[in-house]
C-alpha cells in the first residue's frame, strides 16, 4: 500500500446495495481503499442502530474486491482516521453537501489540505440507501428472535436507550413511527414499555395485579403484530417462582426483550402512592432465586433481566439499595432499575454514584415519573443507560378523551371539536393496508 495512493471511504454499510458498490468501484479507480466502517455507536450517534451488528459488516466488506482494508471509525466525524492514514483521496457521494453530515464534509476538506488530498464526490444513486431497503424490510415483519436482541444491542451502541409506555397496538404505532430532528440530529423512541398500571387502567381494573399474565400477552400479542421496536415487560414481582419459566417462554416466543420485576410480596400496591406502611419488600436472597430462575430459563442471553429495587419506595434507604443491587448482580441482574417516588433524582443519584464503585456494577435504569424534570444528559452522567416514561401516553390520552366527550354533550353535535382532534384520514393512513 506504500507504492499505491491511498484512498478512503467512510461507510455505515447497514445493508449493502448498489449505491454502496458504485462509489467503492470509483474509489478503487484512483488507488488503494481503505474502508473507515461506522461503529455502531457512531451511527447510533445520528440515528437508529444498524440491523447488522459491525462484526458482520466487516466481514463482508472485507470480501468486496474493490476493499483493500477495513478499519473502524468510531465517530462521524473523519478527521482522526485522516489524521492517521493521510490518504492522497476521500471518497463520498455529493449527498452529504446538506444535511446531517455538511459539517462532517467540511472537517474533511479542511483536514486534506493538510497534505494536499483531494475529495472526489461521485452523483449519488438516487433512490436507494440503507434506510429505505430497511424501512422495506421491517413492513414485511421481524423474526422474535432478532426483536429479543436488539434491546441488548441498543444498550452497547447508545449513551441512553428511550422507552415510552405503549398501552395498546395504536401507542405503539405512534412509538413506532414517531421521528423529530433536533440540531441535525434524528431522534426516536427506542423501545416500549408494556405496563401493568396502563393496561389495567385500560380495562377498568386496580394496578393489582388484577389482569394476569395470560391476558396482557394477548394484549401484547396484538402490539407486536404491527410492530417492530423492542419491548419491555413489566411482570410486578413475577408472581410464583415455579411459574416463571412459562412466563420467560412465553415473553420469549412473542419478542420481548426484557423482562423488569421489582422485590415486593403480596398484594401489589402502585410504588407512586403516598402511603407504603403496609407494603412488604422481599428477602434479598429470595428474590435473587427468581432471578436466577429467570437467567436459566431463557432461551437467549440476549433476553434481558432487570431487577427493580424498591427500597426508596418503602423507607429502607440507600444501604439497604446497595446491598440488594449487589445481590440482585450476583444472581444475574442485567441491569437494575432503582425506583423513586420523589421530585428530584437526587437519591437515585446517591445511589448511582456509590453503585458505581462496585465491581459487581451493571447498567441502571431510571423510571422519571416522579421527578419528570431531570434531563436525559444528567441520567447519562450519573450511569443510567436506560430510561422508561412509564404512563405519559395514556395519562394524555384520557383528559383530551373526557374533553372530546364533554364536549359532545354540551353542544349536541361533534363540529366543536372536530378542529381540535385528528382527523380520520390521519388514522386511516396510520394503518397500513397491505
Amino acid at each position: 500500500m506504500k507504492n499505491k495512493k491511498r484512498v478512503y471511504v467512510g461507510l455505515s454499510a447497514d445493508i449493502l446495495h448498489e449505491g454502496h458498490i458504485n462509489i467503492l468501484k470509483i474509489a478503487n479507480s484512483y488507488g488503494d481503499v481503505i474502508v473507515g466502517l461506522l461503529t455502531d455507536e457512531a451511527i447510533a450517534s445520528y440515528k437508529n442502530i444498524p440491523h447488522l451488528d459491525f462484526k458482520r459488516r466487516k466481514i463482508i466488506l472485507q470480501n468486496i474486491k474493490f476493499v483493500k482494508k477495513v478499519i473502524p471509525q468510531e465517530t462521524l466525524d473523519y478527521v482522526k482516521n485522516l489524521n492517521l492514514i493521510k490518504p492522497h483521496y476521500v471518497v463520498h457521494g455529493d449527498d452529504w453537501k446538506t444535511g446531517v453530515q455538511k459539517k462532517t464534509r467540511s472537517r474533511v476538506i479542511k483536514t486534506l489540505k493538510k497534505w494536499s488530498g483531494k475529495l472526489i464526490e461521485p452523483k449519488y444513486t438516487k433512490n436507494i440507501s440503507s434506510s429505505l431497503i430497511k424501512s422495506k424490510i421491517l413492513q414485511i415483519g421481524t423474526l422474535p428472535q432478532n426483536r429479543v436482541s436488539r434491546l441488548k444491542r441498543l444498550l452497547s451502541s447508545k449513551k441512553i436507550v428511550r422507552i415510552l409506555e405503549s398501552h395498546n397496538s395504536l401507542t405503539g404505532l405512534i412509538i413506532e413511527n414517531l421521528k423529530v430532528t433536533k440540531k441535525n440530529i434524528g431522534l426516536e423512541f427506542d423501545g416500549m414499555w408494556s405496563s401493568s398500571l396502563t393496561d389495567s387502567a385500560t380495562k377498568g381494573k386496580p394496578d393489582n395485579s388484577s389482569v394476569d399474565f395470560s391476558s396482557r400477552i394477548s394484549s401484547l400479542n396484538d402490539m407486536m403484530d404491527v410492530t417492530t421496536k423492542p419491548l419491555v415487560f413489566d411482570a410486578d414481582n413475577g408472581g410464583q417462582i415455579e411459574h416463571l419459566s412459562f412466563l420467560i417462554r412465553s415473553l420469549e416466543r412473542a419478542g420481548v426483550s426484557a423482562i423488569i420485576m421489582e422485590d415486593k410480596v403480596g398484594l401489589k400496591k402502585n410504588s407512586l402512592f403516598k402511603n407504603q406502611s403496609d407494603t412488604k419488600q422481599d428477602k434479598a436472597e429470595t428474590f435473587a432465586k427468581k432471578i436466577k430462575k429467570i437467567c436459566k430459563s431463557r432461551q437467549s442471553n440476549d433476553f434481558l433481566v432487570i431487577a427493580r429495587i424498591e427500597s426508596f419506595i418503602v423507607g429502607k434507604g440507600i444501604n439497604d439499595a446497595l446491598k440488594r443491587a449487589e445481590i440482585y448482580s450476583k444472581a444475574g441482574a442485567d441491569a437494575i432499575l432503582i425506583h423513586s417516588k420523589e421530585k428530584t433524582p437526587h437519591e437515585i443519584f446517591s445511589f448511582a454514584k456509590k453503585f458505581k464503585k462496585s465491581k459487581n456494577f451493571v447498567p441502571l435504569v431510571s423510571v422519571p415519573s416522579t421527578y419528570s424534570k431531570v434531563y436525559e444528559k444528567d441520567l447519562i452522567k450519573n450511569g443510567f443507560k436506560i430510561v422508561i416514561y412509564a404512563n405519559q401516553l395514556l395519562r394524555a390520552a384520557y383528559p383530551a378523551m373526557q374533553n372530546a366527550a364533554k364536549t359532545i354533550l354540551e353542544k349536541s353535535r361533534a363540529f366543536e371539536i372536530d378542529k381540535k382532534i385528528i382527523p380520520i384520514k390521519d388514522i386511516i393512513n396510520l394503518i397500513k393496508n397491505d
